[in-house]
């Protein structure tokens, strides 16, 4: 987690700058980019909420995305990311929304993905989308690479829009 804390500190200052808000919808990092994000002081200026949708049923319950909205797509792919962030970023009515959706591992997930596979996306006045790859099986330190992933991502959306 230390390392998300300096990318976190000055994403918020970022945001707080502009007066700018998120809300992030993450699987595989389990949390740690809201975690990161909301360990900043000040963060309730700018993160309006989020959650960790892991399976289709927090996805239906937590975002409303049904499986209609699904057709065509599958979990773990840069479509499906894309979906989340624009979703996550609408029902929060925020600026920006995040998205992160992948297997840490230690094995790969039912799709063919390997462990260390993830899609990240950021949807706001700039859209990202990204798919990482670690080449690891390492649960944990796959969770911290997508969280890093995810804000570095934010950190690219926000210099796009200067």
């Amino acid at each position: 987690m230390h390392d998300l804390l300096p990318k976190a500190a000055t994403l918020g200052a970022a945001l707080i700058a502009r007066n700018e808000t998120l809300a992030v919808s993450e699987s595989s990092s389990g949390g740690l980019v809201a975690a990161a994000l909301l360990s900043v002081p000040g963060a309730s200026a700018y993160v309006l909420g989020g959650a960790v949708v892991y399976t289709a049923a927090a996805r239906a319950t937590l975002l409303g995305i049904d499986e209609a909205a699904m057709t065509g797509l599958r979990s773990a792919s840069e479509g499906y990311a894309q979906l989340l962030a624009r979703t996550v970023r609408a029902r929060h009515d925020a600026t920006w929304g995040l998205a992160e959706t992948g297997a840490a591992g230690p094995s790969g997930n039912r799709y063919g993905d390997a462990a260390g596979h993830t899609c990240l996306a950021v949807s706001g006045p700039v859209e990202l989308f990204l798919t990482l790859e670690t080449g690891s099986a390492d649960r944990v330190a796959n969770m911290r690479a997508f969280a890093g992933g995810l804000l570095d991502l934010l950190g690219e959306a926000l210099a796009d829009r200067r």
